[in-house]
Formats: structure tokens, C-alpha cells, sequence
């Protein structure tokens, strides 16, 4: 019952082998009707429900209200975003049920009442106000961003809050904020980041300096080059010959790059011009040059890579309409996760039985034991975390987060680059244990498969085959464990014609079609997505809930899974609407800046201040109505063409000419409290510093504190979810490299201490340079 928001929330399930129920009002869910239309036919409701049964139930009536009930007797998790049923009453029927409540902005707090879009979120959500080129106003990010990547903050919170019900008997009742989820999962201020944005770029009001990921034009369109590691740069330099004026010692580092960039880049280009994107990126890969074509929507759906991994697929969407479209988040043991169906139409299963139907569960929880304190749901699983930079670490994290043990694996001849941010290392990896181990000796991969044998998830983001090499593959770990969950997380797949690439998140924006949306349609070269970080901290939490998944899954079979995931093809998912446009109606889907495709007035509007911006998105006619009321029904708005969205999208310059005379007098929060007073969608665009001040933040304790050793305490979120029973996540700091090294192979594995000082001595483990533990006996424990 997730209208609009979170409906991809129930999709994944569904994917992931829930029997997920549409239920819908008579006359059917408002998202129905949402642009864009196909045939009369929702695309963004098509994509969002298909896998689901549907079914329609009027909760106005004695009747119908009796049906839902029953209905949720028998559910375990109930997705809504207004309840048409007191929860309360619901639960004391149904003690086990998991009750995710997804808000705009909380059940609790002065914006409570507030409406939100997806564009009003990403701008108080500090999204936008990163997003854009210096010097121009921000500009907002293509495809529905901060709805479909909430989502999947969402589902992690439905299934931790589920695996917490299987272990204690216990349902829940989360209570979700989009808003503050936006800030947490897309691209936050307070989180990991990439090694590339700790170079030492200056700090600016207006949006950030470009990344180092320049993008150059070539013969048929565009190209992207990420050269971080020293290496990089070198095979760049030999590929354009050596040039004598690109030799300086200075340009070995990033920054030094940065500051020589017209002398680099004008190089570049001019080796780029005469030549295809394609072309390019094979020659440039082979000689190890990070490097990527630029690819369009219409590219992305043609693209052999994607095909041959059945990524992109043809897909029934409806009864009639069937296009090419992305199939699913996740491979598990070698399948495709996707949807058995497409989207249902308007009460197609109300006919098939719900209530009382044996489903044969063994995952039935235990009785529901008294109230006892509250625990986090994932106390006594164990994770091995060979994961680097921010993907890697924020799966890891979310674990942590939540209970488990996640013990990080490094060793000094390859640390994780995120190390080279002490102060974002420290929150990608908060809360771990850190085991130093050479993985090149026979010794340092026993100690691995020793521990394997006593864990449940395997965590890795490297190059496809890496483990592999190492005699660590997904085979020979689930040999030793049958139970594993062994997690692979990578740019753009394990298997296809471009797996073989180096992929960083700025080469996966660029093959996976979101690149090229994301810029300034007025200027062929305005690409604007270089200083974010995403999608890894999206893909991220699609890596957790699918290993999560596989964990409940394991209840029931005893056997653990392979899972593979891409970063590339999480995009996809989240551009899902409009690839699936693009391929029904072709050239369609084209770079829209900050003017809304659907609906008029939409867009970011300037503000009194430095650099000040509100978002203001008119959503229908009601919303216009409302809009008039609260601007004190001017003239300019009273024309009757006005009166419908066909009217409004024709006269939109002049609407908006009107509406930023009337913002350009008022500060942003002015704007948006007017504004909401009158439940017109509006937001102010927010930067990270200030969310200290936001009362909605403040009120339900959105920031805490955290301490590392070393570093000045740092302000990081405070959970990712409201919750009855699970406590926010621990303080704990994060390790040194092979901090825990001692204990864990004293205490875990029951090591010698004679031996684990051989194994340090040999170079095989590793412990903090300087450890007073160092030659020491290790405690048991």
C-alpha cells in the first residue's frame, strides 16, 4: 500500500521471491495515472509493481475493512504510506507483523504534515546543492533519484526489522522519512567518500570544483577518463606518446593534475577528437587507462554488454506493452533476481485466495516472548569484509550497524584506498575489527578459510575474478562452509563483454546512461555529476538486502548463496522509467535540467541570498489551486488555460518568470513554509552544515556525535530508521589496520599465541607498527 513513494521497496521483494500484494482503492492507486503514459498505461507503475499480484479492497466499508484485516492476519510485512487502518489495532491482531510506514518526512516532528517530491527532497536533502557546475545555478539530477534510492533504504529496514521478528517472535513498527533517508543513502556529506574527493579541492559556497573526471568530446559523442593511482597516469602519458610538456613530477598526483588541467586536458582532447567513444574505451581499457564511453539512453539499451547479461531485457509491462527494460538488481547462485510477471491490472487477483492459506513457511517465528531490551536484530552473525572505498565499506557498515561482527581484512601491501581519509575511513568503518593477513602466502589464505568456516556473509568489491586468483572463489569458500553467503559486488558485472573494465562510480554513471542525462541542456559540454559519489552508497544497500535476503532464505534450505551485483546495473534500475520510455518511444528521453517534464510550475527557483534556491513542483491542478491561494491569487495566474497541466506546461516561461519576481523577495525557508502552510510541495535547497539547524532533523535526532581515536569528534547520522525495537547503532570506533589481529586469531580461531607471533613474524599476519601487543601472549578470548 506504498502509493508513489517506496513502491519499489515491495518490487525488490518481489524480485526476491516475496508474494507481494498491490492492494488499491476502487478506481485504483493515484501512481496509476503517473507520467508518463503508454497506452493509457503508467510507466513509472509498471516498472515500480511488476512481480506483484493486485487486488482492490475499499477500506470505507464495514466489508472491506474486514478483508484487510484478514489480509494482514496473514502478512509478515505491511508497506504503507498512509494508513487506512489504525496500526495499533492492526498488530494486536497480528503480533509478528512488520509495519513500514514510508513518510515524507516522519510520523513525528514540526514538518510532519509536510508534502514532499522527489525533487523537494533531493534539494533540502543536500543533494542539490552539490549538484551543478560553478557559477550556475544547481542543477537537479535525472530519475527520480531520491525516491528510487529511499526505496532501498526502505527494504534494508523491512528486512532487518523482519530478521528481527524470526529471531525474537516480535513485529515492529518502522517509521521511515524519505527526507531523512535522502540525505543518508544517495550521496551523503556525512559519509564515505571516494579517494579522488579527499585531493584537496577548496571548499566553495557555490557548487564544488569538478572532480578529476574530465569528460571530452570524440568523433560520435563523448568519453570520460579517471586517472587516480600513479600507474594510471603513466599508461595515460604513454598512450599519448610521451609528450615532453606533460613529464613534470608535479603532475603525479591528482591535485597537481587539477591544477595543470588545461595543459592535460587540451592534450587529451586533441588525441580524443578524430575518433569513436567505443573505440576509444577498448584501446584505453587495454592499456590500463580508466576510461568509459559516455553513453545515452538509446546506446545503453543497444549496448551487447548488457544484453549478454540479460540486464536489459524485453519485458511484458502490461497487458499489450511489452519494451525493452532492466530486468533486475541481483544474480543469485548464477540467476538473475527479476520479477515472474508484470505489473497487475486493477483488481486482476481479487479472486484468488489470501486469508488462511498454508504457505509452508519453516520461517515462522517462535511465540513472541515478553519485552525485554531492545537488541540489534543482527547480534551473532559474523562478516568478512574484504571491501574497498565506499561500496564496500557501506554494505559492510550496514551490517555492523545492525549487530553483526564484521571483521575488515587488509594487509599493508594493499590497504584499503579509503585509508587515505582517515576521518571518512573512520565512518565507512565504524564499529569493525581489523585483521591484517598477507592473502599472496598459503598461510595468510588458511587463515581466511579457518575463518570462513566460522562466518556467515563474505563481503568483496573487487575486480571480478580476484578471489578467485587467490584460491578464494565463491566454490571453495562454500565448500568449507556450506552455509556461506558469499557477496560479490563489482562495477558493471562478473561476466560480458566489458567486465574485464576498470569502473569507478564516475565511469559507471557514464556506460550506464546516467552521464548523459545529468547536465545542462543548454550546453552540449555541461556535465555535472562529477563531485558525487554515487551510486555506491545505493548499490551499497542493494549488496546488503540481497545478502540479507539469502540469510533468511538460509533458514529455510540450510545453504548459503553466491550473490553478484553491479553497480552499473543498480542505475539502470533506478533510470528503469525512463530506458523503458526511451525504448517505447525513441529519442524521447533527453537531458530536461531543471525544467519539469510532466507538470508546470516545477523547478528550482532563486531566492534573497548568497547563492539561495527553493524547489517549488505543482504536482496537479489541486496543487495549482493551492499555489494561487498562497501567492494571494495574483492576476498573472487567474487565466482559465491555467486552470489544467496542458495549459501550464504551454505558458511555463512565463509562470516561471512570475514565480521567481515573487521568491527573488523571500529567503528559502520563507519560500517553503508559505508554501507547505498551503500543501504545495516545496523545499529549500539545504547544505550539509546547516542541517545542525534544521528543526524536522533536530527534533527527531537525526545527527549524533562520534569519536575516533585521534581525529576531532565528527557528526555523522544517527540511525537509518525509526524503530519501536531496534536501538540506533553503536558508538564504536573503527580499527587500525590489523588492529584485532591477536584476539581474532587467538580468541576466534583458537590460535597459539607461539604461532600467531611466527605468522606475524613471517610477514604472514599483520598488527599496528609499534603494537604494545606486539610479541606479547595474546589474552584469550
Amino acid at each position: 500500500m506504498a502509493d508513489g513513494r517506496g513502491e519499489m521497496c515491495g518490487r525488490l521483494l518481489s524480485d526476491l521471491g516475496a508474494d507481494v500484494i498491490r492492494v488499491e482503492p476502487p478506481g485504483g492507486a493515484a501512481s496509476r495515472t503517473q507520467a508518463p503514459l503508454h497506452d493509457g498505461v503508467s510507466l513509472p507503475f509498471a516498472t515500480h509493481n511488476a512481480g506483484k499480484r493486485g487486488i482492490v479492497v475499499d477500506h470505507t466499508v464495514a466489508d472491506g475493512r474486514e478483508r484487510l484485516l484478514r489480509l494482514l492476519d496473514e502478512a509478515d510485512i505491511w508497506i504503507e504510506t498512509r494508513a487506512p487502518l489504525d496500526t495499533d489495532v492492526v498488530r494486536a491482531r497480528n503480533p509478528g507483523l512488520v509495519v513500514l510506514s514510508i513518510t515524507d518526512f516522519g510520523l513525528t516532528g514540526p514538518y510532519r504534515d509536510w508534502v514532499a517530491t522527489d525533487w523537494t527532497l533531493l534539494a533540502m536533502g543536500g543533494v542539490l546543492s552539490r549538484s551543478g557546475l560553478p557559477g550556475r545555478e544547481p542543477l537537479m539530477p535525472p530519475g527520480d533519484m531520491a525516491l528510487q534510492v529511499t526505496a532501498m533504504q526502505a527494504t534494508w529496514a523491512a528486512l532487518v526489522a523482519y530478521w528481527n521478528r524470526l529471531e525474537c517472535g516480535r513485529g515492529d513498527h518502522i517509521d521511515f522519512a524519505l527526507y531523512e533517508a535522502t540525505a543518508q543513502a544517495i550521496d551523503p556529506a556525512m559519509g564515505t567518500v571516494g579517494t579522488a574527493q579527499v585531493a584537496g579541492y577548496a571548499e566553495t559556497r557555490d557548487r564544488p570544483a569538478p572532480g578529476p573526471y574530465p569528460i571530452f568530446r570524440c568523433r560520435d559523442g563523448h568519453v570520460r577518463v579517471v586517472l587516480l593511482a600513479p600507474r594510471q597516469w603513466h599508461a595515460m602519458r604513454a598512450w599519448l606518446g610521451e609528450p615532453e610538456d606533460l613529464q613534470d613530477p608535479e603532475l603525479e598526483t591528482i591535485r597537481g593534475r587539477a591544477l595543470a588541467s588545461d595543459r592535460v586536458h587540451a592534450a587529451f582532447e586533441q588525441h580524443f577528437r578524430e575518433r569513436d567513444k567505443h573505440e576509444l574505451t577498448l584501446e584505453g581499457q587495454a592499456r590500463g587507462v580508466p576510461i568509459a564511453p559516455v553513453l545515452t539512453p538509446a546506446d545503453v539499451l543497444a549496448a551487447e554488454h548488457f544484453r549478454a547479461r540479460g540486464a536489459i531485457a524485453r519485458t511484458e509491462l502490461a497487458r499489450g506493452i511489452t519494451a525493452d527494460a532492466p530486468t533486475g538488481f541481483a544474480e543469485v547462485d548464477g540467476r538473475r533476481v527479476r520479477s515472474a510477471r508484470r505489473a497487475p491490472e486493477l483488481g486482476e487477483h481479487d479472486d484468488e485466495p489470501f486469508a488462511g492459506q498454508a504457505r509452508g513457511n519453516p520461517t515462522q517465528p517462535p511465540a513472541a516472548a515478553d519485552a525485554g531490551p531492545m537488541r540489534r536484530p543482527l547480534e551473532g552473525l559474523r562478516v568478512l569484509d574484504f571491501g574497498v572505498i565506499v561500496a564496500g565499506a557501506e554494505a559492510a557498515r550496514l551490517f555492523c550497524d545492525q549487530g553483526a561482527e564484521v571483521i575488515k581484512i587488509e594487509s599493508r601491501a594493499f590497504p584499503d584506498g579509503a585509508r587515505v581519509s582517515p576521518v571518512h575511513f573512520a565512518i565507512g568503518h565504524r564499529g569493525s575489527r581489523g585483521l591484517g593477513v598477507n592473502l599472496r602466502t598459503a598461510e595468510g589464505v588458511d587463515v581466511i578459510k579457518r575463518l570462513v568456516a566460522r562466518s556467515d556473509v563474505v563481503l568483496a568489491n573487487f575486480k571480478p575474478g580476484t578471489l578467485d586468483k587467490l584460491g578464494l572463489g565463491a566454490q571453495a569458500l562454500r565448500e568449507i562452509n556450506p552455509g556461506l553467503v558469499v557477496v560479490n559486488s563489482s562495477a558493471v558485472g562478473a561476466s560480458g563483454p566489458w567486465s574485464t573494465w576498470m569502473g569507478y562510480g564516475p565511469l559507471v554513471r557514464c556506460i550506464s546512461g546516467l552521464t548523459s542525462l545529468w547536465r545542462y541542456p543548454d550546453d552540449d559540454g555541461g556535465f555535472s555529476d562529477s563531485t558525487t559519489i554515487h551510486p555506491d552508497h545505493y548499490a551499497a544497500r542493494v549488496t546488503a538486502i540481497t545478502a540479507l535476503a539469502a540469510l533468511i532464505g538460509r533458514r529455510r534450505s540450510g545453504r548459503g548463496a553466491e550473490i553478484a551485483t553491479s553497480q552499473a546495473e543498480a542505475i539502470l534500475m533506478q533510470i528503469g522509467t525512463l530506458l523503458v520510455e526511451e525504448s517505447l518511444r525513441p529519442d524521447a528521453v533527453q537531458a530536461t535540467g531543471n525544467a519539469g517534464r510532466h507538470a508546470a510550475p516545477w523547478g528550482i527557483y532563486p531566492c534573497t541570498g548568497d547563492d539561495e534556491w527553493c524547489v517549488v513542483t505543482v504536482r496537479d491542478d489541486d496543487d495549482w489551486r493551492r499555489l494561487r491561494s498562497a501567492l494571494g491569487d495574483p492576476e498573472w495566474a487567474q487565466g482559465e488555460d491555467l486552470a489544467t497541466t496542458t495549459g501550464r506546461l504551454a505558458r511555463r516561461a512565463e509562470i516561471d518568470g512570475h514565480l521567481t519576481a515573487w521568491t527573488r523577495q523571500r529567503r528559502p525557508r520563507e519560500v517553503t513554509a508559505t508554501l507547505q502552510a498551503a500543501g504545495v510541495p516545496a523545499g529549500f535547497m539545504q547544505r550539509a552544515p546547516e542541517y545542525e539547524d534544521d528543526p524536522q532533523l533536530q527534533a527527531r535526532d537525526f545527527l549524533r556525535t562520534f569519536e575516533q581515536p585521534g581525529l576531532e569528534p565528527m557528526a555523522i547520522e544517527h540511525a537509518p530508521f525509526r524503530s519501536e525495537l531496534i536501538p540506533a547503532p553503536a558508538d564504536a570506533p573503527a580499527p587500525e589496520p590489523g588492529q584485532h589481529t591477536r584476539e581474532i586469531c587467538t580468541g576466534l580461531l583458537g590460535m597459539e599465541p607461539d604461532d600467531v607471533d611466527r605468522l606475524l613474524a613471517s610477514g604472514v599476519l599483520e598488527e599496528p607498527i609499534g603494537s604494545p601487543d606486539a610479541g606479547q601472549p595474546a589474552l584469550p578470548g
